[in-house]
């Protein structure tokens, strides 16, 4: 009999005790479901094996990059209505009993097949390189992420290469109209001025050294950890002519050593702090603090996420950490703007952006899908699903308040306390 997906859905709906949200197709033909709503469809029972060994986001996600599971439908609808049952479910709701466990577990052994669970798809980062954070573990987690093609990206993020949350300032604008806003944005934040040195930590594929040099007369320094950035970095910076005003390294920010390098004017770092880590941050506020001038200002424009009831508790989200950004994390605003004040620097502004991130993430997973045969052949079928779930999730957390992003201005105040800001104005609105 095809009788899976009511078995799925009564299953799902005997643990978590609601109504499963979407509709549900399985790989017999078989449907069950509210009609209309978007359907799940389960192409393989291989997905149900990933799930009893890893009964969370993780086999979810798997299941995901492997093909075994698909959306039919409204990708945003379909991953919303799956957030109650997935990153929404209220700590206090009753917790299923033990027996209800134990017999839901054999009901998915039984609809999923032999034992054991087929291995993680070959997209997922190897781990344990060194301790947390050492310089080697670093450079292969930014590699992983970041070392998958500059044609993907180019794909996705578009002719500007920028990837961070863009500055939409007008509803006609385009992605590029948006991005630039962003850079012109943070060049005025930094108050940049001709003959300057601006410090671009995580400079990316350079367009924030490239719009700083050219439109503020900078001479920048932009370090990044990925080989691929800074071989696509350079050619650019050559091809406009401003190689005698920008160097671009592989370089990590701890390797960097003021009394060798002299002191910056400004450091900007745009999207690089989450890949710091907890343990580490206060080491980086510290870099960056005494890598500046007197004076100095430093641009940091982070992602956070919501504050925990009980922060001990809290827990990295796997998919996102196997996935996309192996041993990054979020911490909340406040905690940014501490450590930035325990290091040294005077906190002057903190701008949100979370809506503009959510309306950029729109964009890219537009551009992926609209081009998705060329992004599976420049990467592979595993990678293009991990970057589209990726980001749609992603636009609906920002939606939704469960992260945000800000971007912090703060001062290394000259002796006797000057900061050199304006008192009432802001320079950077237009």
């Amino acid at each position: 009999m095809a009788d899976a997906a009511p078995r799925l859905t009564a299953l799902v709906e005997q643990v978590l005790g609601v109504r499963t949200p979407v509709r549900i197709r399985a790989w017999d033909n078989s449907e069950a479901g509210p009609p209309g709503a978007p359907t799940l469809v389960v192409r393989h029972r291989r997905a149900l094996r990933r799930l009893l060994w890893k009964p969370s986001e993780l086999g979810l996600a798997r299941a995901w990059v492997a093909g075994e599971i698909e959306i039919e439908g409204d990708l945003y609808e379909a991953l919303d209505l799956l957030a109650g049952l997935i990153w929404e479910r209220d700590d206090d709701a009753p917790r299923p009993k033990p027996a209800v466990l134990l017999d839901a577990g054999r009901e998915l052994l039984s609809l999923g097949g032999p034992w054991p669970p087929p291995a993680p798809p070959r997209e997922e980062a190897r781990r344990h390189l060194g301790p947390l954070h050492s310089l080697r573990r670093d450079r292969h987690a930014i590699s992983h992420h970041y070392d998958v093609g500059n044609e993907f990206y180019q794909l996705v993020l578009g002719p500007s290469m920028v990837y961070s949350c863009a500055y939409w300032d007008g509803p006609e604008a385009t992605l590029e109209d948006a991005q630039a806003a962003k850079l012109d944005l943070i060049c005025r934040k930094l108050a940049l001025r001709p003959g300057q040195r601006l410090l671009d930590v995580g400079c990316g594929w350079g367009a924030l050294v490239l719009h700083a040099a050219r439109e503020y007369g900078v001479r920048a320094l932009g370090i990044t950890l990925s080989e691929e950035q800074a071989a696509y970095a350079r050619k650019r910076v050559a091809d406009e002519g401003l190689t005698d005003r920008i160097e671009i390294r592989v370089q990590d920010y701890r390797e960097l050593r003021p009394g060798v390098e002299g002191a910056y004017d400004a450091v900007s770092s745009i999207g690089m702090a989450e890949h710091v880590g907890s343990a580490q941050y206060a080491e980086y506020a510290t870099a960056l603090y005494d890598l500046l001038k007197p004076g100095g200002r430093l641009l940091n424009h982070q992602i956070a996420r919501r504050p925990e009831r009980n922060e001990e508790t809290y827990e990295i989200d796997e998919f996102i950490d196997r996935y996309v950004f192996p041993d990054g994390e979020l911490a909340p605003v406040g905690r940014t703007v501490l450590q930035l004040e325990e290091a040294g620097f005077e906190v002057r502004d903190v701008e949100a952006l979370r809506e503009h991130y959510a309306l950029t993430l729109r964009q890219w997973v537009t551009n992926l899908e609209a081009d998705w045969k060329r992004a599976v052949r420049l990467t592979s079928p595993g990678r293009a699903r991990v970057w589209k779930l990726y980001m749609a999730a992603s636009a609906l957390a920002f939606e939704r308040n469960r992260i945000g992003v800000n971007q912090v201005l703060a001062v290394r105040a000259s002796e006797g306390g000057a900061a050199g800001m304006p008192p009432v104005a802001r320079e950077w609105r237009g």
